[in-house]
């Protein structure tokens, strides 16, 4: 039985002996940033055209209902990517990605035949759980490849290949729509990446789990690996090499410092995301922007944010975690009130450029922190815990955003926005600590 404690899939014996490293594992990581990177785009064929495809064919005029589709899509992906670690952990990470992309293929299908906004929300269903699966499963996967030593790099690029995707895709389907219409020609682009990425993760992808078994069996014994205990029996007090769902969720969630920072800052991060995705093209079009204008914008802020991971993913590995998660909450906040405070589009690129840095500084960080943290043998399940909590920030965007919007103005809901982004970065400067060295983990607070 290996140290995950569920037997091992057929694929992670077969082939070359398993190592750890990037330069070890250069080809099956490359793939997987090829990989996510189509991922980032099935969320970018949506991120220009359907806040105007809602006003515009479907005549929604209040914002809460406006933005449903992301409510909806967050709330999906928030819960799908708590299931992904343990199913990656149980069937192997290969299975997981694939199924992911199986659910993918219908989504372009549904948003350009869609005759009501009901059919756009069952589409974001399948893009929650098509995303909670898939990004989820390439994170686990890119660990597991690198192991410990270049943990921030890995995320970084991860994190850059799929949001530059989304940043290229919102792009062009701004450009595209702009010519040919809200409807079908944006969304045959999704339609191809979804292909593609079926494609790739069933002819060429490996399963990854042998090498966290790996760095498990080669992990030297930490403070860390005290924090879960056994609570009954003639063991009691002793460390479980095999902790409950429940155990690594509270751990996650709420009872460890970094791991609960974490969790609380992803989800104000992806709030944001939210307003960006659901509400800015709106704010534009209202003060006249045209779409190709719009797509600029859309695509400027995630551009920034894809690009910049390539460098703070590996700065954070110099650094530490904790400047880049709190300088980046603070840089979004005030970004954020920038696109409030002034208008015009040379104000709002300045503004999306910085939105862009703050959250690259961020993203890369959170992940690499939590692999930091959490044991080989459960991380991903931890991962799946801390993305449940930042997915779900999409929904609780859209839900205050909406609300506050309709009550007042959009500018008054990104204000609001930016005052919870402020808040976020506060918390982690007072509660979490610096989780590079293992040993900094104090006994107290586990």
């Amino acid at each position: 039985m290996p140290a995950s404690g569920y037997p091992q899939p057929p694929s992670v014996s077969a082939g070359a002996p398993i190592r750890l490293g990037l330069s070890e594992n250069v080809g099956q990581f490359t793939l997987l940033v090829v990989v996510n990177a189509l991922v980032g785009g099935m969320i970018g064929q949506e991120r220009t055209v359907l806040p105007l495809l809602a006003t515009e064919e479907f005549g929604l005029t209040a914002y809460t209902a406006t933005l449903t589709f992301i409510a909806v899509f967050g709330v999906v992906k928030a819960l799908t990517n708590f299931a992904a670690g343990t199913l990656s952990d149980r069937f192997g990470r290969r299975p997981v990605l694939i199924a992911g992309w199986l659910i993918g293929l219908p989504i372009p299908l549904l948003l350009i035949w869609a005759p009501t906004w009901g059919w756009v929300i069952a589409a974001n269903v399948l893009l929650g759980i098509n995303q909670g699966l898939t990004w989820s499963t390439t994170v686990i996967m890119k660990i597991d490849l690198v192991g410990p030593s270049r943990r921030g790099f890995a995320m970084g690029l991860n994190e850059a290949a799929g949001y530059g995707a989304v940043a290229v895709t919102a792009l062009l389907t701004g450009w595209i729509a702009e010519r040919w219409g809200l409807r079908p020609a944006p969304f045959l682009l999704g339609l191809a990446y979804a292909v593609m990425g079926l494609g790739l993760s069933t002819a060429l992808v490996r399963e990854t789990r042998g090498h966290a078994d790996l760095e498990a069996a080669r992990r030297e014994p930490s403070a860390n690996d005290d924090e879960v205990v056994t609570d009954a029996g003639p063991n009691s007090g002793e460390v479980t090499a095999q902790p409950s769902e429940r155990e690594i969720f509270l751990l996650t969630s709420f009872r460890e410092r970094a791991l609960s920072s974490c969790s609380q800052a992803g989800l104000v991060n992806n709030l944001n995301d939210g307003l960006a995705w659901g509400l800015f093209p709106i704010y534009f079009a209202q003060s006249g922007l045209s779409v190709g204008r719009i797509g600029v914008l859309a695509a400027l802020y995630p551009a920034v944010w894809g690009l910049g991971q390539l460098y703070t993913g590996g700065l954070s590995d110099r650094v530490g975690r904790k400047p880049l998660i709190a300088g980046g909450m603070l840089v979004q906040a005030a970004a954020i009130a920038a696109m409030a405070l002034f208008t015009g589009f040379g104000p709002w690129i300045a503004g999306a450029m910085a939105l862009g840095v703050g959250t690259a500084m961020v993203y890369p960080t959170l992940l690499a922190a939590v692999g930091d943290v959490a044991h080989p043998q459960w991380r991903a399940r931890s991962v799946g815990v801390y993305r449940l909590w930042r997915d779900a920030g999409f929904a609780v965007g859209a839900i205050v955003a909406g609300l506050v919007a309709d009550a007042t103005s959009i500018r008054s809901a990104v204000l609001v926005v930016a005052v919870m982004t402020f808040a976020s970065g506060l918390v982690v400067v007072v509660r979490m600590y610096e989780t590079m060295s293992p040993t900094v983990l104090p006994a107290r607070d586990l």
